[in-house]
Formats: structure tokens, sequence, C-alpha cells
């Protein structure tokens, strides 16, 4: 999968490098590995997990992450916030949670005789909001705004929150008893939905090794600062995409909007994000420029959340397996471009 164009690049992509970029890229590959091996510190035999979490923070998004409790989503989310310095923030979602335990709140001052803003945990660089499902949808929407335009509006005021700005949710699956699912507009916030699986027998078998030693996240220093990322966020914006890759894209999300498998297609957000993803996975990669795989590769977690399958093919099976063969589907049906 992800080779049909066997390794070739386009040669109106390479002719249009960015002047002075590679220097940069080569002077944050050294950072980049750091963050990734200080990750799988804490997250063992994630490699792809790790490298879809990275892409989120450096492409501006928000990842969804929907497991069975006790994989690692959490541990995923606090490894990402220690790898930096950043401001981090763990909320715990709950039934009885309101918007403004999670925004913050207004308090009469009596000295001052005024009401003084008591900011939320939301105002953090990295928010972890583990089990956002288990909310109601009240609370959920809360998080609306702050994730689409890095702001909140509270008593008619409208705050920044601080760049940059990174939600990671955790959601078990919607079978479970007590949980409330996210509906498609919220879904649409998050650049990714993806699943951590279970590790392997070797892996799991390092995991009880580690942990004898206290190897965890909570150990991990930081490799890079706030100034660094926000950096490398901008460069990721100037990584070229050619042409050929925009109407690749555009074929994709055209036959997800006409398969009769499929009662919602993807929005053009939805397409404005995979593009935003493969830039960043080029960056990753080392590149000014993305190829096809980029945009193959992460098609899936970009869009399975976006779409939704009709009743008569859902009834088959479960609603995200549904979703995610259906696009793998529409993805090996499109001709990569050479």
């Amino acid at each position: 999968e992800g080779v049909a164009f066997a390794g070739r690049v386009p040669s109106s992509i390479c002719s249009r490098k960015t002047k002075g970029f590679q220097p940069m890229l080569t002077a944050t590959s050294s950072v980049v590995s750091q963050l990734q091996r200080s990750i799988a510190r804490a997250i063992f035999g994630k490699e792809d997990v790790i490298q879809l979490a990275l892409i989120t923070l450096l492409a501006r998004g928000h990842l969804l992450i929907e497991d069975v409790p006790g994989v690692g989503k959490t541990t995923l989310a606090q490894a990402l916030a220690k790898s930096f310095h950043c401001s981090f923030q763990r909320i715990q979602f709950t039934s009885d949670l309101l918007p403004s335990d999670v925004l913050g709140v207004s308090i009469y001052n009596p000295e001052s005789r005024e009401f003084e803003f008591r900011h939320g945990p939301i105002f953090a660089n990295v928010v972890l909001a583990d089990e956002i499902n288990r909310t109601t949808p009240r609370t959920q929407s809360a998080l609306l705004e702050a994730m689409n335009e890095a702001q909140v509006t509270v008593d008619g005021r409208t705050l920044p929150l601080p760049q940059p700005f990174l939600v990671i949710a955790t959601q078990n699956p919607v079978e479970h008893h007590g949980t409330y699912p996210l509906p498609e507009s919220q879904l649409d916030r998050f650049l990714m939905r993806i699943k951590m699986g279970y590790p392997s027998h070797e892996t799991e078998k390092d995991i009880l090794r580690s942990r004898a030693t206290d190897e965890s996240a909570g150990v991990l220093g930081p490799i890079a600062d706030v100034a660094d990322v926000l950096s490398m966020q901008e460069s990721v914006t100037r990584v070229k995409v050619d042409s050929s890759l925009h109407d690749y894209a555009l074929d994709i999300v055209n036959r997800t909007r006409k398969s009769d498998q499929l009662a919602l297609g993807v929005s053009p957000r939805g397409t404005l994000m995979l593009q935003r993803a493969a830039q960043a996975r080029a960056f990753l990669d080392g590149r000014d420029f993305c190829l096809p795989d980029d945009f193959k590769q992460l098609a899936v977690a970009v869009f399975a959340h976006r779409v939704v399958a009709s009743a008569r093919h859902a009834s088959l099976q479960k609603k995200s397996e549904s979703t995610e063969n259906v696009l793998r589907e529409i993805v090996d049906s499109v001709r990569v471009p050479l």
C-alpha cells in the first residue's frame, strides 16, 4: 500500500523547492528525531501512532484517540506534552462536568468590587480531554470555539488561547455504557481519529520490564520549547503541494460524496485538513514538498470520523469499522498521480 508511485517524484514538484528551506529542515530534523525517541520511551512499539501525534501537533490540529481503556491513550498525551516546554492541563470528563469547569468562571471580588475571570484548564498549550464522551453534549460543545478558532468567549469577552494549542481527546468505544457520542460538528474539529491497538507479545513484555524501573512519561524531559514548535508549525505551511496532488485529494473526496455506501461525504474542511496533515508528514520526513503517499497514508485517519456510513451498510458491521473499510476501498480505487 502506498507504493504505486514507485518512489518517483514529479519534476514539477522538485523544481519548486522553497529557497533556504532545505537547510532549515536539516537543522530541525535532529529535534524531530529527539522528540520521536523521547515519546517512544513511554509508548512502546507504536512508532506510527507517535508519528501521527506529531503530525497533528505540527499541522495545528487536534487529535482524537478512540480505544479501550489501558492501551496508552493518556500516556501518549502526557509524553507529548512533556517532550517540550509548555503548559499542560488534564480534564477528566464526567457526566456532571459543566462548561465553566473547562473554560473558567467570573468570580466577584468584594475588595475591588469587580468580577475577576479565573481561567479554566482550557488555557494551556496541550489539553488532555480524557474520556470526552463521558460528559454531556453541553460541556462537549464548550470546546468547539476553542478548537476551531483558538479562542473562547466568556461573559461577552473573547479571550485568545496560548499558542501552540493542541487538544488530545480520548474516548472509549461508544458501545460502553454511560457515553455520549460526539456529534459530527464536534468530530469535524479533530484533524485525525486514531486507535492505539493492543501491543504485540514482545512489546508488552518490554513494557513489563521497563515499568519495573519506572521508565514512564513521568521521567521524560523537554526536548524543545514553544518557540521551536511554533517555528516548525510555520515551516509546515510552506511545504509545497503540487497541483496534481490537489486533484488527487479532490478525486478521493468526490468519491466519498458520491458513494452509495456513505450517507455523508467529506466536507471542504476535511479536504483542507488532509492537505495540512500531508504537509506535516512531508516535513517530518525532511522534505519541503509533498508526495502522493503523504495523502494516501493519511486519508483514512483524517476522513474516517468525517463521513457517515449509509444505514444499510452500517448495519452490516460496526460504525467505525464500516467507514474505514469504505474509505480504504475508495483510496485504493483512485489513480495515484505519477
